[in-house]
């Protein structure tokens, strides 16, 4: 094969994505079989909840060969609650499908997904998909794709036959401009350039059900896909981690520069603390089936056993470090163990979020309860579920709450002491704030004269290793960094846990301070909101909802306001039912920030 890509197929749910990747795996002679997702036997949904739901939760992988071109396959998740495992799932791929239901239209998540493409800089084609259902037809869709998502959608069918829309491709690159005016059409090699640009978004249409125009999209994203180059020392990232059939931890990778061995020694850190590892097996996973590979290019993606300590979005090797999601839940629910140990549970639930780092596990020691931050009802089932098929364990989880956060404002010293008989640690911080998306970040600026490095990196480890909480509701702290500035050590009488206690008591005394001083405060995450409404619904009446619109304007036949929403107001629409979801298809809303608590407004939605 002269060319190879991880391409992923993503989609809003229900818009026919799996069902476009058992085509083209039967088209390209890789099952005998097309599955059906109704059905529950198709060939990337192999975990029992996913076929007994009839959606994709757990992203998955298939490879197919088409021409020239090896294309190894991945079908990520559309329900909205799995959006953090869709984006995970992006730091794997070369190239994007996005699948657009003919009868639905662009949907409020279609463009969180164009969005999250756009901040990977992925290459994307699009396929129109159910094209015989009843549709406002194929020119409108493609102008509605041109406005909503870029003007760069463009059909490739007529761009790969030297159609008049090339002139309009032209138009979106000096470069090609130049080329189209001098030889009057476009090379596919100058197609290819600006498809992985992302200038221009190829789009083609069909019915992946009835097997209409799969072939076309396999043959046009062969075509216009160009071979990248690659790292030449070892390099990976790991974008999932999950469980075998027989228990055995799986890290899931891209590999992106070198050769992945098996028996290969690879060394990484997780936070202050370093490991080295070696790999057991590389699997080559096709469904739920799977080869043994001996090692794997760059380019290539694979399964590996044997990495315990790797977590979704680590980087091996020479690989960069890479942004923070996107996409963060803003839920919080507490588990109810019922007859189970509340700790034994805890540490299932520290097992999944070991699988999923954005499955914020938590455990309260002053109420001895379990807190977990999830992104909907939907995911709540299927950890639910999890924990019973998995476990044995039946839980129930009280009503979820909105995730608060704190933060501080300006600079505050915290000191912690650990003195009991026969044991001392002595501990200085220094907490400063960070701008708005940081996290928290750690460092020290202690000399070694003062205080051992062993000591230093054990203090580190401590503060790293958990969640802290603020001292006015309670919620994690964020936008702060931690700055060990100083400390002291007994050589007779301190221990490792000494500095364990001192640590947390020099964090939480330096939030007191900020307390004190005024400079603590507290969060609310804020929704992104942009909602798609028909020109004659009446603002004036309906249900009001606490929103502040900073802007609308007509576009064609609809309003569309813009806000930024306390996410506290939109979980009560989503309770509400009708008053909202009469337009859900057109909402359009995800977490971007946690900021100071909102200004309560009204604004009515038309029933």
């Amino acid at each position: 094969m002269s060319k190879q890509a991880v391409v992923g197929i993503l989609a809003h749910v229900d818009a026919g994505k799996t069902t476009l990747a058992e085509a083209m795996l039967f088209n390209a002679g890789r099952i005998r079989k097309r599955g059906r997702v109704d059905d529950g036997d198709s060939h990337l949904d192999t975990n029992a909840i996913e076929r007994e739901r009839g959606i994709t939760i757990f992203s998955s992988q298939a490879v197919l060969d088409h021409g020239d071109t090896h294309v190894m396959l991945v079908d990520a998740p559309g329900h909205v609650d799995f959006s953090a495992e869709a984006e995970r799932t992006l730091r794997a791929l070369d190239y994007a499908i996005l699948v657009v239901g003919a009868n639905d239209g662009v949907q409020g998540h279609t463009e969180t997904l164009w969005r999250l493409l756009a901040r990977y800089d992925i290459p994307t084609f699009i396929y129109i998909n159910k094209i015989d259902l009843e549709n406002p037809g194929r020119d409108v869709l493609l102008a509605q794709l041109g406005q909503r998502l870029s003007e760069g959608c463009l059909d490739a069918n007529e761009l790969l036959a030297g159609g008049a829309v090339q002139e309009d491709a032209a138009a979106l690159d000096e470069a090609a401009l130049e080329e189209f005016l001098e030889a009057g059409e476009l090379s596919v090699a100058t197609l290819s350039r600006m498809v992985a640009e992302r200038k221009l978004f190829p789009c083609f249409a069909g019915s992946a059900l009835k097997d209409q125009g799969v072939d076309e999209l396999l043959d046009g994203i062969c075509a216009l896909m160009r071979e990248q180059a690659w790292l030449p020392e070892f390099a990976a990232r790991v974008y999932r981690v999950s469980r075998g059939d027989r228990g055995e931890r799986l890290a899931w990778v891209k590999v992106t520069g070198g050769t992945l061995h098996a028996k290969q020694m690879i060394a990484g850190r997780s936070g202050a603390e370093a490991w080295e590892q070696k790999v057991d097996q590389v699997r080559i996973y096709n469904g739920e089936k799977y080869e043994l590979a001996q090692e794997v290019a760059a380019g290539g993606i694979c399964a590996v056993t044997g990495l315990a300590h790797v977590r979704p979005g680590d980087a091996l090797g020479a690989e960069p470090a890479g942004d923070a999601p996107a996409i963060a839940p803003v839920l919080t629910y507490t588990v109810l163990p019922n007859e189970h140990d509340v700790h034994t549970v805890f540490q299932a639930l520290v097992e999944l979020a070991d699988e999923d780092p954005m499955l914020g596990v938590s455990w309260n020691t002053h109420l001895e309860q379990i807190h977990l931050q999830l992104m909907g009802a939907v995911q709540l089932e299927v950890v639910q579920r999890v924990l019973a098929d998995r476990f044995g364990f039946t839980v129930e989880f009280e009503p979820g709450g909105i995730l608060y956060k704190e933060t501080i404002s300006q600079p505050v010293e915290g000191v912690g002491h650990f003195e009991p008989l026969r044991h001392y640690a002595e501990v200085h911080l220094r907490l400063e704030p960070l701008p708005a998306g940081s996290g928290v970040q750690f460092g020290t600026v202690t000399s070694t004269d003062e205080l051992d490095l062993n000591w230093q990196r054990l203090a580190l480890t401590n503060a790293m290793e958990r969640d802290h909480l603020g001292v006015l509701t309670g919620s994690p702290i964020t936008d702060v960094r931690i700055t060990l500035t100083g400390g002291r050590a007994h050589a007779k009488h301190t221990e490792g846990g000494d500095f364990r206690q001192a640590t947390y008591r020099a964090i939480r005394q330096g939030l007191m301070q900020a307390r004190e001083a005024g400079a603590a405060g507290a969060l609310g995450p804020r929704e992104r909101l942009r909602m798609r409404s028909a020109r004659r619904c009446c603002w004036s009446r309906g249900t009001a909802l606490s929103l502040r619109c900073r802007g609308s304007a007509w576009v064609g036949r609809s309003r569309m306001p813009r806000a930024w929403v306390p996410s506290t107001s939109n979980r009560r629409w989503r309770e509400t039912g009708r008053s909202l979801w009469v337009a859900c298809r057109h909402l359009r809303c995800r977490i971007t920030r946690w900021r100071w608590p909102p200004i309560r407004v009204v604004v009515g939605i038309c029933t």
